[in-house]
């Protein structure tokens, strides 16, 4: 069989297919090789692969298919995240339903029915980049393995004494209609109004109070200001009248107040923000909610009661100005926490929710960070910020339907948490009854109609890929796992939870490195979104180009960068496919070569450089800068080999001299070789084509060993 003309489509889905029968890339548990284990992020089944999942995932797998040659034994197992809101959401889409509208059960079986619909061509899509994970170690955060350690981990942090049930201030989206973790927030610049409004001193006085929100007047519980601010100093211990509410709340002193803040004396309100919450329990405030779960005012609101909050809000300024009470009002725009799914404005709702304590153990998390290494370093900065901003213990219950349950019952009796058994897990309390009597001697139950938040099973990867292998002196080979690849705008959600996780449970880190990658932008440098219409798909840039060709453009960027899209390096990555094509069909032209007499000195200066180029790529991948790597090997390739030495022989290879033929032959055929070796953790399709046409029909290059450099005679060099 002959090279022809390069068919990207027709080689890189024969090599996809091939590679999955013959099990090119499984992990051998038997192996006696030193084992190389890596928490291979589970993409959230959301439709499709996006852009930024095919650069990131395809970095990861540079450096995998490195180690692999390096000769470690590689366990790279695969999962989909797809029990948390966005699969919820995506089924409602997909079907058309709302899932509150549906009997529990009916929906649960939808959601679960249509997964197993659309999963195949979503992993799809991960092995049409030629991911070189083990697919066969495959993991859905909501299958029975996975239900069964998430709610393991319940039930031993329960026990520890390290999750607890409170009613309590909760961060809640009032559109999506759940509670949400601290990590489930992001800052979003929204536009708004600072409004000086009057409130009545007992005497009749006016107090001019500045505020954002006059909407949450109804829920107004006292007034505070700074003890040392003269300015208020004489009020404190009086009361103040809230405008359009019959409400008298204390003046209270206290240091958080800010004397540079808008008058200097603020409302406290339940709740506004973290600071309400924090002088609501300080000093023991009355409780007064106005909003409610769904983001409407209740009747604490009065005749604003039923109105959604930014119509409350416009319809109390302008009763306001009626009553002559707005002394003045300006426009602002300011930086509000949002939900990051919806990008809604959170609230702080009063509401029974599950947490885990963690906020006492901030500096051992530090440390654990410190026990891993970071690529690039300087990401770990954003770990140990997130760490010290920590204000909230991290809630793990969830409003939905869909979702791992929590395994657990209420005696009816004597109000006693009732757990399930280890060795009866998954279950749905939902559907299952406990299979004893409580402490009291009741059998009379309620279930918990929560299901856990995702990250609370996201925080398991570790576990869920480990226990998919049964041997346990294997699973202490592989854990703690040797790498975790993560995007840098998760490092507060993932991979701290999965710090959080580890260490509650096995006292240890979950990984010895980090790989940090970033975002793929438009080529403006902007955010992707649909809305703005500059949203590239990789699916569309295989089918233009190659997989290969866009494997080339993701790994352009150092970890940790984010990257413009520019399509003309998916042009150069297809130059650079079609030139290695090219090298190998020239090679195929010439005729097997017999021994070589003397070596001729342009071929010991190819030699001398090829060994300088494996010494450099060598360099870099072992300290994961993949992107330098590929710069020297391809600019070897290119310049160097191709446009240099190849025309300098070709007079030998068509002379007469057989000694100067067969020599350039050789040195032409190993280093060919060797830049094979090199450039197929890159372009793993065409690499693999090549070598299975020239040098072995059997035996995969991804399975063979990396170059060794020889001696480089400086010498000859210069």
């Amino acid at each position: 069989m002959t090279l022809g003309n390069y068919d990207a489509k027709k080689i890189e889905q024969h090599w996809a297919k091939k590679w999955a029968e013959e099990k090119t890339y499984k992990f051998n548990s038997k192996s006696r090789k030193k084992f190389y284990s890596i928490d291979t992020p589970p993409p959230t089944v959301s439709g499709k692969m996006h852009i930024g999942h095919a650069s990131s995932y395809t970095q990861q797998d540079v450096i995998v298919r490195y180690k692999r040659m390096k000769g470690f034994e590689i366990f790279y197992p695969f999962g989909t995240d797809d029990n948390g809101l966005a699969t919820n959401l995506l089924i409602e889409k997909i079907k058309g339903v709302k899932g509150s509208k549906m009997k529990r059960q009916e929906f649960i079986d939808l959601c679960l029915k249509t997964l197993e619909e659309i999963r195949p061509e979503f992993v799809q899509d991960w092995k049409n980049i030629g991911m070189s994970c083990d697919f066969s170690i495959f993991y859905s955060t909501i299958d029975a393995h996975c239900r069964k350690i998430s709610q393991r981990s319940f039930i031993e942090l329960y026990k520890m004494g390290r999750e607890y049930q409170l009613k309590a201030p909760t961060l809640w989206c009032p559109k999506c209609e759940i509670a949400l973790a601290q990590v489930e927030l992001e800052d979003k610049e929204i536009e708004s109004e600072f409004v000086d409004v009057k409130f009545k001193l007992e005497n009749g006085d006016d107090l001019i109070i500045a505020t954002t929100r006059p909407e949450m007047f109804p829920a107004c519980v006292a007034v505070f200001a700074h003890p040392d601010d003269k300015r208020y100093k004489k009020l404190f211990g009086k009361k103040a009248k809230v405008p359009l509410f019959d409400i008298s709340v204390p003046i209270i002193p206290d240091e958080h107040a800010d004397p540079e803040k808008g008058t200097g004396i603020v409302m406290c309100c339940t709740f506004g923000d973290q600071t309400d919450i924090e002088w609501y329990k300080s000093h023991n405030l009355p409780l007064s909610m106005a909003i409610t779960k769904n983001g409407l005012m209740n009747n604490t609101a009065g005749k604003y009661g039923g109105m959604s909050i930014n119509d409350a809000r416009k319809k109390i300024i302008e009763d306001l100005r009626k009553e002559g009470l707005l002394v003045n009002k300006k426009p602002i725009t300011h930086a509000v926490n949002v939900h990051e799914r919806c990008g809604t404005p959170i609230e702080i709702i009063e509401s029974k929710q599950w947490f885990i304590k963690y906020l006492d153990l901030k500096d051992e998390f530090i440390k654990l960070g410190n026990k891993m290494k970071w690529y690039p370093d300087y990401m770990k900065v954003r770990y140990d910020n997130w760490i010290r901003g920590l204000r909230w213990d991290w809630c793990i219950s969830r409003q939905r339907f869909f979702g791992i349950p929590f395994p657990v019952w209420y005696c009816n009796k004597c109000g006693e948490v009732k757990l399930a058994d280890k060795k009866d897990l998954p279950v749905d309390p939902l559907v299952d009854k406990p299979r004893s009597k409580c402490k009291c001697g009741s059998s009379d139950f309620t279930p918990e109609r929560d299901v856990l938040d995702t990250w609370a099973t996201s925080s398991l990867t570790p576990q869920l890929a480990v226990e998919l292998v049964k041997d346990k002196s294997v699973q202490k080979k592989i854990y703690p796992m040797s790498m975790r690849p993560n995007a840098h705008d998760i490092i507060t959600f993932w991979l701290f939870n999965t710090v959080v996780k580890s260490y509650l449970h096995n006292n240890n880190i979950p990984w010895k490195n980090v790989l940090i990658s970033g975002h793929v932008q438009d080529e403006h440098g902007k955010k992707m979104s649909k809305s703005k219409g500059n949203v590239v798909s990789p699916q569309d840039m295989i089918e233009k180009y190659s997989a290969d060709a866009l494997r080339f453009f993701a790994t352009n960027a150092s970890l940790g960068e984010d990257m413009p899209f520019k399509e003309q390096e998916l042009v150069r990555g297809t130059k650079f496919v079609i030139k290695l094509w090219n090298a190998a069909k020239f090679l195929e032209m010439q005729k097997e070569a017999g021994k070589a007499g003397k070596e001729n000195f342009s071929d010991k200066w190819m030699i001398n450089l090829l060994n300088n180029t494996i010494i450099k790529a060598t360099k870099y991948m072992d300290k994961n800068e993949y992107s330098k790597a590929k710069k020297v090997i391809v600019n070897f390739f290119w310049n160097e080999f191709a446009d240099y030495y190849i025309e300098m022989i070709k007079y030998r290879l068509y002379g007469d001299d057989k000694n100067s033929r067969n020599s350039a032959i050789i040195t032409y055929k190993k280093v060919f070789l060797d830049i094979l070796k090199m450039s197929c953790i890159f372009t793993p399709f065409v690499t693999e084509e090549i070598y299975g046409q020239l040098y072995n029909n059997n035996n995969s290059i991804h399975n063979q060993l990396w170059p060794e450099a020889g001696k480089v005679d400086k010498k000859i060099l210069n």
